[in-house]
């Protein structure tokens, strides 16, 4: 058992003023593995107090200074990077690669925004004026619990590297492995008051952070039901807002596509992650003559991923989150049935042989017209939905026909036919060919997907305001 009763406000571990409970679990087991106790308004209160007393020395660090932070950052989780991967394993449950991929990204997102601070322009000239791009001030940040590590070390990444001061609302569900992360950048000796962790709700601490009048940006990534609260919270103060929401990302697998290699990628673009990714190919679009072969390879292709408990190597799919988001994942693949799709595999309950842990049978659905809830909304786990498109035309028009608009992806054999695709979709990525993670393209999405961007210049953008001075001629 495993009791997380600090939290982090002015460099330092502290009881928070806040004392309500709440329960870890081991989603993979169902134990009881911990308790975290929430800070509240209070807690806000006091760390962004901290925040802003921190800030007129942050703002005034120059490039170098905040380089070598971001340096110690990245080589702090480098060197707790066997703790990180044990919590992340126990608390969340996430596949090995995952967890593995989720670490190194979390040390590559410290690297990646040094090297952009390095090539930022921070002076600039507009005509004969002069335009400095200046922090804006204490940053809220509040981050969900698929991505912890990653999604914690982004919010902190643009904060240093814009010279604002940050307190983050990580998810409560994940206090195990923030407070492992903690731990770790806590070694890396940052100024006092320039990290903030407050753990708690959002109704409490969330909406505190979000309504405080110090607080000059909110980064949130998460639902966007929950980012239409908090915009209508930001609203009142005219607090900036990088919001990273949610997707439908569709997967195009063009009819030339050799599918030996398609298949794979395009079940792993919407089940990694147990399907908890906003980036999910949750959406597979297939040409209609060669529907028939798509489908069957991808039935068989389906039933030969292993579900089951995240220390098992060969295991591709974990757990779901908690007890409360497989019942959620599970209504929805009975809404698919009750929509009229064809069930090509999977279904409701657990895989066979797992008796106990919040698995969920990896699921596809055939015959989906676009217009279905399991075709239109986020369902967050390992549920896939096959819709057939009669010409490259249609494919591009059903792809496009979301409220959603983060990713994207596209399967062919011809290259420059699949950039011809990737260039008519509206997505903020689009993966040609299961292209590699790049850690330094930028992140956001069209639409109800979000607003604004992160990573290297776009996200520092988001993070600082331009300032012109004006001067009379000579």
């Amino acid at each position: 058992m495993r009791t997380i009763d600090r939290i982090y406000i002015d460099g330092a571990f502290v009881t928070p003023h806040g004392t309500e409970r709440f329960d870890l679990f081991n989603p993979a087991t169902e134990e009881r593995i911990g308790t975290v106790r929430l800070g509240d308004a209070e807690d806000v209160r006091l760390a962004v107090a901290a925040a802003r007393r921190a800030f007129p020395a942050m703002a005034r660090t120059t490039k170098a200074e905040r380089i070598a932070m971001l340096h110690r950052l990245r080589d702090a989780v480098k060197a707790g990077a066997d703790d990180l991967v044990a919590a992340m394993t126990e608390e969340y449950g996430a596949p090995a690669y995952f967890t593995g991929f989720s670490v190194q990204n979390t040390a590559a997102v410290f690297e990646v925004m040094a090297a952009s601070v390095e090539a930022y322009a921070f002076e600039r000239r507009a005509g004969s004026s002069a335009v400095t791009m200046l922090p804006l001030g204490v940053v809220g940040a509040i981050t969900p619990w698929n991505s912890n590590f990653g999604f914690i070390a982004t919010k902190l990444a643009h904060a240093i590297g814009s010279g604002s001061t940050l307190v983050i609302k990580p998810a409560e569900q994940s206090a195990i492995q923030t407070q492992v992360l903690l731990e770790c950048l806590h070694a890396a000796g940052l100024p006092k008051g320039v990290l903030n962790v407050v753990n708690g709700t959002g109704p409490e601490v969330g909406a505190a952070l979000t309504a405080h009048p110090d607080v000059a940006l909110i980064t949130f990534t998460g639902s966007t039901p929950a980012a239409k609260i908090i915009q209508r919270s930001a609203l009142e103060t005219m607090k900036r807002l990088v919001l990273e929401l949610g997707g439908k990302s569709p997967t195009i697998i063009l009819d030339d596509a050799d599918l030996d290699a398609a298949i794979p990628i395009a079940l792993m673009s919407g089940f990694a992650n147990s399907g908890q990714a906003c980036v999910a190919g949750s959406r597979i679009l297939v040409p209609r003559a060669r529907r028939e072969e798509i489908v069957m390879r991808l039935k068989r292709e389906a039933e030969r991923f292993k579900v089951g408990a995240p220390d098992d190597p060969e295991v591709r799919i974990g757990p779901l989150a908690n007890a409360a988001h497989w019942e959620r994942v599970q209504s929805y693949i009975r809404l698919g049935q009750e929509e009229g799709a064809t069930l090509l595999t999977g279904g409701e309950g657990r895989p066979e042989g797992l008796d106990r842990g919040w698995f969920a049978r990896p699921t596809i659905f055939t015959d989906v017209a676009n217009s279905m809830r399991i075709a239109r909304e986020e369902i967050f786990g390992p549920v896939l939905s096959v819709i057939a498109y009669d010409d490259e035309a249609e494919a591009v028009a059903i792809a496009n026909d979301s409220e959603f608009g983060l990713q994207a992806y596209v399967l062919s054999s011809d290259e420059a036919r699949a950039l011809r695709v990737a260039q008519q979709l509206v997505a903020g990525r689009v993966v040609v060919n299961g292209a590699p993670h790049d850690p330094h393209a930028p992140f956001g999405g069209f639409r109800q997907s979000g607003l604004g961007r992160e990573i290297g210049a776009y996200g520092l953008d988001a993070f600082l305001e331009p300032r012109a001075i004006l001067k009379p001629a000579a």
